[in-house]
C-alpha cells in the first residue's frame, strides 16, 4: 500500500505549502493553511476506451488551421445567450457563481427544462424529488431533462456514458469528490482534480459542461483562484434579495465580450426575462418630485434608462453624512467637492444620500450628470422634467467631458418617450433629424441654468 503523502493548501487562493504557518505569503490571509492528502490511486480515463480513440495532436500552421466558425448552442434564453456571446459553444467549460439563494439552481435548472437538447442535471445538494418539486413550478413535462443524485465523478461519468447527453449540468463542483484524491470534498484539491477531470471531458467529447460555484464571504468563488483560470467562462448572478431582479454578468469569457448584462425578474414560476430593463428601472409617478433625476447608461451593448434619488439636507450631528446606494461613495464625495468648489453650492454641512433605484449597481461614468442634477434638485428643491435625461461625465474642474456611444444612448432615450436630453458639447453627434431635444453643455454652470435659471 502507497505511503499517504499530505501538504498543505491555503484554503483561500490555493498557493501550496511543504509546512504549516499562520499566514499564507500569496494572499496575506492568516489561519487558512490547512492539511491535505494529495496521495493519488492509480488513475483510470473516464471512460474506458478514450485512450485507445485518442487523436495524437500534431503542431499545424495558423493558416492550416480549420477557421470555420463553431455553430453554438441555443439555450432559448435571449439573456443568456447575451453573455454568452450567442449561445453554448460545444466543449466548453462554464462556471456560475453567486450569493446563496440568489437563483443559480433555478436559473439552470429553468434552462434544462427548456433545453431542445438531451441534458443531464447533477445534483450533488438536493435529492431527485426536491428537484422535481422546483421543476413543477418551472416546466413538469420537459422529455429532454435528465435529473441524476451523484457527487462521485467516477459514477457521473458511467451514467454520462449510458445517456449520452448532450450537455452536462453539475450543482456543484464543491459536493464532488474523486476517488484518486483522498480529501473531503469541497477542499481546494478536490475542487481543483474534479474540474482537471471534467474539463478533459468536455475537451475529448466536445459536449458542454456548466458548473454551478459556491462564493465566500468576500464575493469570490469558493476554491482556489486556479478554479478560474481553467474553465472557459465565469459567470456571476448577482442582486438585491429585497429586490425581484437579477443580473448575469460575465466575468471571464473566452468565446464572447465580458461586457454583456442579462437582467432577470424573479417569480413564482421561476426567473423571467427582461428585455427592456429601462421601463423596470424608472418610476412611473404622475406628480413631479424633487431629487430625482434619469440617467442614460451602458452594461455592454445594451442601453439603460436609470433612475438616480437624491436627498440633500441640513446635517443634524456635527460632520454631515455620506450614503450611496448603487454608486461609488468615493466618486459621490468627488462630485460634492467640485459643486462646492466650482459651482459655489455649499454642501459641505449638508447630509446627502444617493440611491440608484431597481437595486442593481452602475459604475458607468455618465450617469455623473444625472448625479449633479439629482443632488441640485433635492437641494433646491425644484423638480427636474420627468421627459428630461442626462448622459455626461463631470471632470474636477466642473467640465462636463464626453462620453462613449453617445448616439445609442440619445436614441434609447428617445424611443422610451424623453423629450431633451443633455450631453458634452465636446461629444460628436452624427444623428440627422432626431426627435429629442439635444442640449449642449461644457460647464456645470450652464447644467444649472437650463435646469434652475
Amino acid at each position: 500500500m502507497a505511503k499517504l503523502k499530505t501538504t498543505f493548501f491555503c484554503q483561500n487562493c490555493g498557493t501550496q505549502f511543504a509546512k504549516w504557518q499562520g499566514q499564507c505569503n500569496a494572499c496575506k490571509e492568516w489561519n487558512t493553511i490547512a492539511e491535505e492528502i494529495i496521495q493519488k490511486e492509480e488513475k483510470t480515463d473516464w471512460k474506458p476506451s478514450a485512450s485507445e480513440n485518442k487523436r495524437v495532436s500534431k503542431p499545424l500552421k495558423i493558416k492550416e488551421i480549420d477557421s470555420t466558425q463553431e455553430v453554438r448552442m441555443d439555450t432559448t434564453d435571449s439573456e443568456l445567450n447575451r453573455v454568452l456571446g450567442g449561445g453554448i459553444v460545444p466543449g466548453s467549460l462554464i462556471l456560475l457563481g453567486g450569493e446563496p439563494g440568489i437563483g443559480k439552481s433555478t436559473l439552470l435548472l429553468q434552462i434544462s427544462l427548456k433545453l431542445p437538447y438531451k441534458t443531464l442535471y447533477v445534483s450533488g445538494e438536493e435529492s431527485q424529488k426536491q428537484i422535481k418539486m422546483r421543476a413543477e413550478r418551472i416546466n413538469p413535462n420537459s422529455e429532454n431533462c435528465l435529473i441524476l443524485t451523484e457527487t462521485k465523478t467516477q459514477n457521473i461519468f458511467r451514467h454520462i456514458v449510458e445517456v449520452e447527453p448532450d450537455i452536462v449540468i453539475i450543482d456543484s463542483i464543491q459536493t464532488l469528490h474523486t476517488d484518486h484524491i483522498e480529501s473531503t470534498a469541497g477542499s481546494i484539491s478536490q475542487i481543483r482534480e474534479t474540474t482537471a477531470e471534467l474539463i478533459k471531458f468536455a475537451k475529448e467529447t466536445n459536449i458542454p459542461v456548466i458548473l454551478i460555484g459556491h462564493i465566500t464571504k468576500d464575493g469570490n468563488i469558493a476554491g482556489p483562484k486556479i478554479l478560474e483560470h481553467m474553465v472557459d467562462t465565469v459567470l456571476q448572478f448577482e442582486g438585491d434579495r429585497n429586490h425581484v431582479y437579477r443580473l448575469l454578468r460575465s466575468l471571464k469569457n473566452r468565446f464572447g465580450s465580458t461586457a454583456e448584462l442579462g437582467i432577470y425578474e424573479m417569480q413564482g414560476s421561476g426567473l423571467r426575462e427582461v428585455s427592456n430593463p429601462s421601463e423596470i428601472l424608472i418610476s412611473h409617478r404622475e406628480e413631479e418630485l424633487s431629487g430625482t433625476a434619469i440617467a442614460s447608461t451602458l452594461e455592454g451593448m445594451r442601453p439603460l434608462m436609470i433612475e438616480i434619488q437624491a436627498l440633500v439636507s441640513t446635517a443634524v450631528y456635527g460632520t454631515p453624512q455620506r450614503s450611496t446606494t448603487g454608486y461609488n461613495a468615493k466618486r459621490l464625495n468627488m462630485i460634492l467637492a467640485v459643486l462646492e468648489k466650482r459651482a459655489g453650492f455649499r454642501l459641505g454641512t449638508k447630509d446627502v444620500f444617493l440611491n440608484v433605484t431597481g437595486g442593481i449597481s452602475v459604475d458607468d461614468p455618465a450617469i455623473d450628470l444625472a448625479v449633479v442634477a439629482a443632488i441640485l434638485s433635492s437641494n433646491e428643491d425644484i423638480a427636474v422634467g420627468k421627459d428630461v435625461c442626462f448622459a455626461g461625465e463631470v471632470g474636477l474642474s466642473g467640465e462636463i467631458r464626453p462620453v462613449n456611444r453617445v448616439e445609442q444612448r440619445i436614441q434609447e432615450a428617445e424611443k422610451l418617450g424623453f423629450a431633451t436630453i443633455f450631453v458634452s458639447k465636446y461629444n460628436k453627434i452624427a444623428l440627422k433629424n432626431p426627435l429629442i431635444k439635444i442640449v449642449l453643455v461644457s460647464k456645470i454652470e450652464e447644467v444649472v441654468e437650463q435646469l434652475f435659471g
